[in-house]
């Protein structure tokens, strides 16, 4: 199903920040089939329990994406599995979003902590601050940005916000991406709050035959900020591909 791209969102933020995306893909190529799957809420933030679900419910030999925690599934279930998948195209997607000793361009381990314990104590003010941090850059209106985020953010119980954080937490997808041996694009924003810019040159150093791409002026949000030029490099990587 070289025709079908199916991607994952972002943590909290639900489905309306990639439908911007969608309806521009889809614009530019009216035979490319466009879905954006819900992340699982399988009741823990243990990975195979998420790839699990992904896995059944995701279709089979199709382009797998994401936006953020979602890329970082799509690498995994990518790996997973191998030429089963057509390819794999991240957005704002940090290998490590928290920071290690040898991935430091990321969140540092005691900022995150204080954002877990705040989900903990406060999911729905945390999403709010979460909101403003993927906003945060955008180069017109970062605030009304925000608020478009916040609004269709789906109710979502504190336990599962809090199992997508922890899992978040402890997802390092660096031997996922070099294990896929499919296609491979990863898009990065030049503002964003929340994955270093430098994250970009990282991710070529680790993986130097993939494409990687940065746009300077856009921030984490930058799906729904500026959809149609994501479009368009997504619409050229998907046709550049072999066996397209």
């Amino acid at each position: 199903m070289r025709d079908r791209l199916i991607l994952l969102p972002g943590w909290g933020m639900g489905l309306g920040p990639l439908q911007p995306l969608a309806a521009a893909l889809q614009g530019l190529d009216e035979h490319l089939h466009v879905h954006i799957e819900p992340l699982p809420a399988p009741g823990s933030s243990d990975l195979n329990a998420w790839l699990d679900a992904l896995d059944a419910s995701v279709p089979q030999d199709c382009w797998l994406g994401g936006w953020s925690l979602g890329g970082m599934l799509a690498a995994e279930l990518a790996a997973r599995r191998g030429d089963r998948c057509c390819g794999l195209l991240t957005l704002a997607s940090n290998p490590c979003f928290v920071a290690r000793a040898e991935w430091p361009n990321a969140m540092p381990a005691q900022t995150f902590d204080a954002f877990l314990a705040g989900c903990s104590a406060n999911p729905q003010s945390t999403l709010k601050r979460f909101s403003l941090l993927c906003a945060q850059g955008a180069v017109e209106d970062p605030r009304s940005l925000s608020r478009l985020l916040s609004a269709g953010a789906p109710e979502v119980s504190a336990d599962a916000l809090r199992h997508g954080l922890e899992l978040l937490a402890q997802l390092d997808i660096r031997a996922a991406l070099q294990t896929y041996a499919g296609p491979q694009l990863h898009l990065y924003a030049g503002h964003d709050a929340l994955v270093p810019a430098e994250v970009a040159g990282d991710v070529l150093t680790l993986l130097p035959d993939v494409e990687v791409g940065l746009i300077e002026a856009a921030s984490h949000a930058f799906p729904l900020e500026d959809p149609h030029e994501l479009a368009a490099a997504i619409q050229a990587f998907l046709h550049e591909s072999p066996d397209d």
